[in-house]
């Protein structure tokens, strides 16, 4: 028998030790080395903003000897909050914003679903052409695509208004009625595509014996899809839902620039519009509060809705 005590002491080191002990390891340099350029830009233009503002919304103006006397910023805590809370402008504009998010997202899902089962069906040629073409509306910024539309809403200048009213329409895309879904429609025709291809990539990735298997048991095209591919892929439909009600609530682009050729659109027609209103008026600490408020309401919603179909969807 061998007398382990008997041993030289490096013998009885583990290969954790050794490795140690010979620089084997990840160094602390190395590791920090890779990780900087992440979290350098991340820390700058997102932890610093994110902090100031938060820092700002605790914060109101005072003067002394009266409206043209000095001003000075104090700790006023939740005042700015009690301000927004009160401000009937927020609430409308939340209000605006969530019947555009309980229509447009379901509208806007379910079209990019239907296009990603087509795309992914054997009896669908130039599957390519397709991709692509749905895919372009995404590869153009939010501020061209909404002036683009808007020219096709004018009622001065659109074509399609001219063979609407040629066919006995009287179509009004920017009255006070319909304003909301325009804005609806340009941020549909951006973002399908998007998430159009999410869900055709979670389609690529499902095996391929399973549609076999389920032709053998009589399965037809309906049922594979609706019974096989939309549970399997239901985490990239919950992922984009996510990214949807997040947008939604940050939908800033579209009707800031409808607002230039309607007046139906006013200053606060949406939270993100708001703040920016605000901010103009040179209100930094309000407008933190209500930017603070909208990224609270955010979470809410996303995380709740992610908690709600976690378990459904295989999360």
């Amino acid at each position: 028998m061998i007398d382990l005590s008997t041993r030289a002491p490096h013998v009885m080191l583990s290969t954790r030790g050794r490795r140690r002990l010979n620089g084997g390891g990840p160094r602390t340099g190395t590791v920090a080395a890779f990780l900087t350029p992440f979290f350098l830009p991340f820390l700058l233009f997102y932890v610093a903003p994110v902090g100031y503002a938060l820092w700002q919304s605790f914060r109101v103006v005072r003067r002394t000897g009266g409206q043209y006397g000095t001003s000075y910023t104090v700790f006023g805590g939740f005042e700015q909050y009690a301000q927004v809370f009160q401000n009937t402008e927020f609430w409308n504009s939340i209000g605006r914003i969530g019947l555009f998010g309980i229509v447009q997202v379901p509208v806007m899902l379910f079209i990019a679903l239907v296009m990603a089962l087509l795309l992914d069906t054997p009896l669908l040629r130039l599957k390519a052409f397709f991709r692509v073409t749905a895919f372009m509306p995404y590869a153009v910024p939010g501020v061209i695509a909404a002036i683009m539309w808007s020219y096709l809403y004018s009622p001065q200048l659109s074509p399609v208004v001219e063979l609407l009213k040629g066919m006995g329409w009287q179509p009004d895309f920017l009255g006070p009625g319909a304003v909301l879904w325009s804005a609806a429609n340009v941020s549909t025709w951006l973002w399908t595509g998007y998430n159009m291809l999410i869900m055709y990539a979670a389609l690529q990735a499902i095996p391929q014996e399973l549609y076999e298997a389920a032709k053998i048991d009589g399965a037809g095209d309906w049922t594979i899809a609706w019974r096989i591919k939309v549970p399997i892929i239901a985490p990239s439909i919950v992922l984009t839902t996510v990214f949807s009600i997040i947008g939604t609530l940050q939908l800033y682009a579209e009707p800031a620039v409808l607002r230039q050729i309607s007046s139906n659109i006013s200053s606060t027609f949406t939270p993100n519009m708001l703040a920016y209103a605000v901010a103009s008026g040179n209100n930094y600490q309000q407008a933190a509060a209500i930017s603070v408020v909208i990224a609270v309401i955010t979470f809410v919603l996303s995380f709740g809705f992610m908690r709600l179909t976690s378990k459904k969807a295989g999360l």
